[in-house]
């Protein structure tokens, strides 16, 4: 307590560092609002100029930068379906159809609070329990565990969005069969990136580095959200969405509660582990809110427990992935490693001496990071009476403006125009999906956690040397893959006896 108050005290008692605060707080909202341009392009930009400044200020001015960004794409992910960065899309499969029922305001006041109570939590356990828990994590979980882990996401997976659980679990499939485009994680050998269609012969160099997820989230939750609403302004059915900023009541925040503390306890676990980052929290706290619904059809059609369960998650993960990164010197993800490179540009070495050799950086950063996500009660109020004006402006205006972000977010991830190709592509099957009861959310659930499974699967392959029974030995991974069969074995139970009552009932 005494270091976080001198932390504090050091944080707000400096002026610049105030400025610099304010800075990354600000930039990091907006940059995580913008469709893929997020706060890692802002974090690229400004790396940089970090050789000339103070490291207190430079890992402080990151810090801010992750969690403020986390939490800024969740405002146009509900008003628009368009997720700012990929750890609030699953805050479209149902903050955005409570915009179109007319509960913006509750969805967005959820996602502000849910997000700030994630946020304070996630810091004040990094601050309690840095040193052993990242111990622990390191020792605990290999390849092993990360595969079970993700195979156990994917077995709920399916009964998201979807009609029916063979629509859920086919649309899963896609996912993981685009995830497979690329190269091949052990041989490095080429896969699906050439070849015939349809008599003319294909081959594409630029496949060779996979089908990114960005472009097909834009595709599947922007572009085909312009399709759908073109669609129903001709069929004259269009009705334009209110919003506003209405906080859920207590007896609402109540019925949440066990969400809020899984997808909670999910987000910090996701984000302790390194590689794994706020992008598959908010997934795995989105599926185990399906998992463990009474309701489980109510998700992906306006269900507050959805924003909560993802919002909850992927902000509670910004103060885990700072544990290996300052206790062991393990980047959890993209921005943890531009910090770093901070430290070593400044001749430092994050690790277990950096408690003893520069408290004072530690302990600033572990409260600009509690501030930074207290704060986002107050600036996400602001932010959300700024966007929602742009409701008020017609349709044949709009449309046009989100293709033009979302081609811009999706050639300025990789400069590849292939990557807009594959964003349209998907923009185009996403409305047939939607209109035929698959799941695109399904689709985007298997490309990224088939990416990251298939990786873990083959590191687990090499280490227990082709024995597949070894994920067995390995408790934590035995029990994640028994509990994920026995997910798959309910699910299917579940969707027979409601045929065979359905069928009862007709007749």
């Amino acid at each position: 307590m005494i270091e976080f108050l001198n932390g504090t005290l050091t944080l707000f008692g400096d002026p610049t560092a105030v400025m610099i605060f304010g800075f990354g707080l600000i930039g990091g909202m907006l940059f995580g609002a913008i469709p893929g341009v997020n706060m890692l392009t802002l974090g690229a930009v400004l790396l940089p100029f970090t050789i000339n400044m103070d490291p207190n200020h430079a890992v402080m001015l990151f810090s801010v930068i992750y969690c403020a960004g986390v939490f800024g794409g969740a405002i146009t992910a509900i008003l628009f379906n368009i997720p700012g960065a990929p750890e609030n899309a699953p805050t479209c499969f149902d903050g955005y159809p409570m915009t179109v029922q007319g509960k913006s305001g509750k969805a967005i006041g959820a996602a502000v609070s849910c997000s700030a109570i994630g946020g304070v939590a996630s810091a004040i356990i990094m601050m309690a329990a840095t040193p052993l828990i990242a111990g622990w994590a390191v020792r605990a979980f290999g390849p092993q565990e990360i595969f079970a882990l993700i195979f156990f996401g994917l077995a709920v997976s399916a009964s998201v969005g979807a009609e029916t659980l063979w629509k859920g679990w086919l649309s899963v499939f896609a996912g993981l069969l685009i995830a497979t485009i690329g190269t091949d994680p052990v041989g490095g050998v080429p896969r699906f990136n050439g070849g015939s269609v349809m008599g003319f012969e294909f081959s594409s160099y630029y496949l060779s580095a996979g089908i990114h997820f960005i472009p097909m989230i834009l595709g599947f939750f922007a572009v085909s959200e312009v399709f759908v609403q073109a669609m129903s302004i001709a069929e004259g059915k269009r009705k334009r969405p209110k919003a506003s900023l209405e906080f859920p009541s207590l007896v609402e925040f109540w019925s949440v509660r066990f969400t809020m503390l899984r997808s909670m306890f999910l987000g910090f676990f996701a984000g302790i582990l390194p590689g794994i980052g706020a992008t598959l929290a908010a997934f795995l706290g989105y599926s185990q809110a399906v998992r463990w619904s009474k309701t489980p059809e109510r998700f992906g059609k306006g269900e507050l427990a959805g924003v909560v369960a993802s919002e909850t998650a992927n902000n509670s993960a910004t103060g885990a992935a700072m544990i290996p990164l300052l206790a062991l010197g393990l980047p959890g993800g993209a921005l943890t490693a531009m910090i770093m490179g901070i430290f070593q540009i400044h001749g430092m070495e994050p690790g277990p001496l950096i408690f003893i050799n520069s408290s004072d950086l530690v302990w600033v950063t572990f409260a600009a990071m509690f501030w930074a996500n207290l704060f986002i009660v107050f600036l996400g109020w602001l932010q959300t009476k700024t966007v929602v004006h742009i409701l008020n402006v017609p349709f044949r205006w709009l449309a046009p403006g989100i293709l033009l972000l979302a081609t811009i977010g999706a050639f300025a991830l990789r400069n590849l125009t292939i990557d807009v190709w594959v964003m349209f592509l998907a923009g185009a099957i996403g409305f047939f999906l939607r209109r035929t009861g698959y799941s695109a959310a399904g689709i985007v659930l298997g490309l990224i956690l088939g990416k990251l499974g298939e990786s873990a699967f083959a590191k687990s392959m090499q280490l227990m040397d082709y024995d597949v029974f070894g994920f067995f030995s390995r408790p934590i991974a035995a029990v994640l893959l028994i509990a994920a069969v026995l997910t798959v074995a309910s699910s299917i139970w579940n969707e027979i006896r409601g045929r065979e009552l359905q069928k009862a009932l007709i007749d």
